[in-house]
């Protein structure tokens, strides 16, 4: 338990006795997949994917629930090439350092469960629901495919519960004028049964244990926010990097 200060301009937020640890077991996952086309354009790097991948598979409660549980990437030797195409590194792709971040920060908590309580089980079920979801073709299916035109949220949002029967979250990066904001994550959740539920759509805060929350605008480095219903959603094509749309505000 400690306190945190955190300074934002000339003031601050103290959050008091903030455990980083959750008190409770979790009770959902959330399936996160990202754009690598808006990813790269946010981080400077190249993406050669042309589908969804995933960013992580993260537990609705906890973080780094177990720090002595290294990640130890022959564990999981027989799904790497699927690991590779599915879930890479877009920043250093022939490096294991993302997986030990998301084994280190997430997986330790949904270790918790029995059918995730190693490496292998971890990262092979995410990969079997990122494959039974088929992100892409669940989009495909109402001819929403990244282009040069603008979507509506709500298309995107019935699109996705058509195909699932869940409520999704899904996050833009907003544009500069807020024109038009630019299509980067969705997030599918599932509860202890792998079975689907829907996803909070908030992100005005970011929970860090069961009663503290800090203000999501403090702690967010991603860039993403919850997409406004209002703004046209650009879905880029891979080709976009060069285009002159910029992705963030003026």
């Amino acid at each position: 338990m400690k306190s945190i200060v955190i300074f934002l301009g000339l003031g601050y937020v103290l959050v008091s006795s903030v455990d980083m640890h959750s008190r409770h077991d979790w009770t959902k996952l959330i399936l996160t997949h990202h754009w690598p086309e808006t990813f790269c354009t946010m981080e400077h790097c190249t993406a050669n994917f042309s589908y969804w991948t995933l960013h992580g598979f993260w537990p609705d409660s906890g973080i780094s629930c177990n720090s002595s549980w290294h990640f130890d990437p022959s564990l999981i030797e027989d799904i790497l090439p699927e690991m590779r195409k599915f879930w890479p590194d877009l920043l250093q792709p022939a490096s294991t350092s993302f997986w030990k971040h998301e084994w280190q920060k997430h997986g330790t908590c949904a270790a918790k469960d029995e059918d995730l309580n190693s490496q292998h089980k971890y990262f092979s079920k995410a990969l079997e629901l990122y494959h039974k979801l088929d992100l892409d073709g669940a989009l495909r299916k109402s001819q929403i495919v990244p282009c040069e035109k603008y979507y509506k949220l709500g298309d995107l949002e019935e699109s996705i519960m058509s195909s699932y029967g869940v409520t999704p979250k899904i996050q833009c990066v907003p544009g500069k004028g807020g024109q038009f904001q630019t299509l980067g994550q969705i997030e599918i959740c599932v509860d202890k049964q792998f079975q689907l539920t829907n996803c909070e759509k908030t992100s005005e805060t970011l929970q860090i244990s069961d009663n503290e929350v800090l203000p999501f605008v403090l702690l967010s480095r991603s860039g993403f926010t919850v997409c406004d219903p209002s703004v046209p959603v650009y879905y880029p094509p891979l080709s976009a990097k060069h285009k002159g749309r910029g992705f963030f505000k003026a």
